[in-house]
This record gives structure tokens, C-alpha cells and sequence, in this order.
């Protein structure tokens, strides 16, 4: 198949499709902890602050394997990368289902799942698709969120489904077998490091009349920045402050959103598929706010989208009827996507396509940290105080914040980041 952008199916769209359906499946797996929480709690005997806490630290480590994975992607390509994660994956849920106390449970699915995860996970992509697409960068990124979404759509309802029928142990081993059969083709037959040359742009954009700037079109960052130069940049630290609030309020709804909307008194089903619905919303949106990352500021997309899932924070807490959750998911699911796409094209539009994949697995790291603290204060708060409204509206007024935080952030070609001297 022709790679070249003049043909009439650029391939670098092959390569976005996989990247976006290995995502789902991972994220499906990350997120969908939900509803294996109360059946893992109960079956092995432990207090939901307990699992909470191992959760918690399953968090820490899937964002410790971000910058870990940015390096190894530059350095072996994102095949060999892919393959690595998918076996290190089989061997996690396997332990897992053999688990009895706390350590083995730690080590097996706090640990070691959750680094297989994150060499399966959006930062291992994020750097082939930068390469293959300039034009519609904005797009494509956010095409692969839509993998996140569906994840979230797709697997929590289907293992809320699972789980009460083959139990925990088999619907997770059951997971990771068809994660790994699907990620090794894909991995060996699609995967491509090399982008053509002048990758989707089209034929006649050589000769086109200058026009005016837009986030797709913005000047060309200096090559000779460093991850250094970009660390010690005040962009790097607004971006990596966002994820840090993304993860803080996803991983929340993952692993908490269930167990909340049972508490309130929700059927363990109505709940896995309320939850679902935000991914089933977010899916169709991510086409829609794809072309406007093309069209629009950026940062101004970024912080709506911070500050309208914040007001669905909220709206979650006060829901009473199964209309109103299914009103709030469908609302919160409009801007549920792209926070990770925005923020990886904004990376990539300040400090280049060369530093993006380590950039934003360090920032990705930010969005793992506040995950594993949103994850633990879940647990505790609630078997603390009783009450969901200190995790759920921490994070109503953290997205809020990200929001200011987001409007603050440099146009592309407003912020020129210059080299140390050698």
C-alpha cells in the first residue's frame, strides 16, 4: 500500500486506526477497574481503602513507565516496544488471577500490569503520529483519543457484564489474552516508523500562496532544543499542570465512579453503563473537536474542555435519577476527550515533533501522579468521612483550575524557546 499523501489513502490513517484500537483496549483495562473494585475488595478481603492505596500505586507506576517508554520508543521504534508490553501484560494478569494476599496482588496488578500497560498506552504512539501527520496532526492525535473514549465505553460495561457471570479471576485473564492476540499483528504489520516525505501534506501546498497561521501551520520550534530546554520552560510545567488535574479526575471516575454512583444507591449495572455512556459520548465528539484542533487555538479548546468536565464533576455528585445520570454522562462524554491530545499537539507545536515523545511521557508522568492520588483519596476519604464530596468535588475545582491554567499557555510561534549556549 502506498504511503505516499497523494495517494488516495494515506497510510499513516492505518497507523492512527491501530494506535487508537490498542488504546482502547489498555485504557478499557486501566479504567475499567470500576467494576472489578467491590468483587476483588470482597473475594480477597480487603478494605477499600487497602485496594485503593495498591490501585493507587498501579497509578504511580504506569506514569513511571511514561518517561520510560518515551526514551525506548526513540531508541528501539515503537514495535519492539508494543511487543515487550504485550507479553509483560500476559504475565500480569496471570499472576494477578493466582493472587491471594496483598503483596502478590501488589506486585502482580499494581506493578507489573501496570508498566505492561503503559508501553501500550498513548505515549507509545503519540511520537510515529506526530511523524507521519503535520497538517492534520490536531486530528489524528485526537483520533487516538477516540480509542481512549471507546475504552471507557466499551470495556466498563462489558466487564461490569462479565464479572458477575465468569468472575473477576477469568474476565481479566480473559482480557489480557485478547489485548495481546490483537496488539501482536497489529505491532508487526502496521506499525511503520518511517513517514514519507512531506507526510499528509497535499500535493499542492508547495506552490500555494502564503496564508495565515494556523496551530497546523506554526513555525518550525528550534531543532537544537534539548529536553532540558524544554523542562526549564514554564509551557512544559502549565501542560504537565493539566494532566496532572486529566489524571486526577479520570483515573477518579475509573476506579471510583462506580463504587460512587452504587453508594448513592444506583444498581451495579445502571452505574457500569451511566459511566460507559461518558466514553459512548466522548467517541463521536472527538471527531467534531479533532477538525476544530486544526482550526481554532488550542489552548482555548484545552480549557474549555477542563472547565465543562468540572461542571460535570459537579453534576455527578447531584444526580438522583437514572435520566439525570444518563443526561450528566452524555453532557460530561461531549468534552471527556482530548485533554491528552491537545496537550500532546501543544508539545509538539512549542518544542517539536523531536521531543514530543519524551516530553510527553514526563508529562504523562504529572497525569499518573495526580491519578494514584485521586485513586488512594477515593478509598480513604470515603471510608474516612462517608461521604464521596471531598474526592469528586476536589476534583470539580482542580478542572476548574486547569481551565485558567490552559487559557495562559503560548500560541504557536508566540513563545520562542531558545537553547542553552553551548
Amino acid at each position: 500500500m502506498s504511503t505516499s499523501p497523494s495517494a488516495r489513502w494515506y497510510f499513516g490513517w492505518n497507523i492512527v486506526a491501530a494506535s487508537a484500537i490498542l488504546t482502547l483496549l489498555t485504557v478499557g483495562l486501566r479504567m475499567g477497574i470500576g467494576p472489578f473494585f467491590l468483587p476483588i475488595a470482597e473475594d480477597l478481603g480487603f478494605s477499600r481503602s487497602m485496594l485503593a492505596s495498591i490501585v493507587a500505586v498501579g497509578m504511580l507506576f504506569y506514569g513511571v513507565g511514561m518517561p520510560i517508554v518515551g526514551q525506548l520508543v526513540n531508541k528501539w521504534g515503537t514495535r519492539h516496544v508494543l511487543l515487550l508490553g504485550s507479553a509483560m501484560i500476559l504475565v500480569a494478569v496471570l499472576w494477578t488471577a493466582n493472587a491471594q494476599g496483598p503483596i502478590s496482588f501488589l506486585f502482580s496488578f499494581g506493578i507489573l500490569l501496570s508498566l505492561g500497560l503503559s508501553f501500550v498506552s498513548p505515549v507509545t504512539f503519540t511520537p510515529i503520529i506526530a511523524r507521519w501527520f503535520t497538517r492534520q496532526r490536531g486530528a489524528a492525535l485526537f483520533f487516538l483519543s477516540t480509542g481512549s473514549m471507546a475504552g471507557i465505553a466499551l470495556a466498563t460495561p462489558a466487564l461490569g457484564y462479565s464479572i458477575p457471570v465468569w468472575g473477576w479471576r477469568a474476565s481479566l485473564v480473559g482480557y489480557g489474552v485478547m489485548l495481546a492476540l490483537i496488539t501482536v499483528p497489529l505491532a508487526l504489520w502496521i506499525m511503520r516508523e518511517n513517514a514519507p516525505e512531506g507526510t499528509d501534506a497535499l500535493p499542492q501546498a508547495k506552490n500555494a500562496p502564503s496564508r495565515p497561521r494556523t496551530p497546523a501551520s506554526a513555525p518550525t520550534p528550534n531543532p537544537a532544543l534539548t529536553t532540558s530546554d524544554a523542562v526549564r520552560s514554564i509551557p512544559f510545567w502549565q501542560v504537565m499542570g493539566g494532566l496532572f488535574v486529566c489524571g486526577y479526575s479520570m483515573n477518579l471516575l475509573g476506579a471510583h465512579g462506580v463504587p460512587m454512583l452504587v453508594d448513592h444507591g444506583y444498581d451495579p449495572l445502571v452505574a457500569s453503563f451511566g459511566i460507559g455512556l461518558i466514553g459512548f459520548a466522548a467517541i463521536f465528539s472527538t471527531v467534531v473537536l479533532g477538525r476544530l484542533s486544526d482550526r481554532l487555538p488550542r489552548r482555548n479548546l484545552l480549557a474549555a474542555i477542563y472547565i465543562i468536565r468540572g461542571l460535570g464533576f459537579f453534576g455527578l455528585l447531584l444526580v438522583g435519577t437514572h435520566f439525570e445520570l444518563y443526561s450528566v454522562a452524555i453532557l460530561g462524554g461531549v468534552v471527556w476527550a482530548g485533554s491528552i491530545a491537545l496537550s500532546s499537539a501543544i508539545l509538539a507545536d512549542i518544542y517539536g515533533v523531536k521531543l514530543v515523545g519524551v516530553l510527553y511521557g514526563w508529562t504523562y508522568l504529572g497525569h499518573q501522579v495526580g491519578g494514584m492520588l485521586s485513586s488512594w483519596l477515593g478509598g480513604w476519604a470515603y471510608e474516612t468521612f462517608g461521604t464521596h464530596w471531598i474526592s469528586f468535588g476536589s476534583a470539580a475545582v482542580l478542572l476548574l483550575i486547569a481551565g485558567w491554567l490552559s487559557l495562559r499557555l503560548p500560541l504557536p510561534g508566540q513563545c520562542v524557546i531558545q537553547p542553552r549556549a553551548a
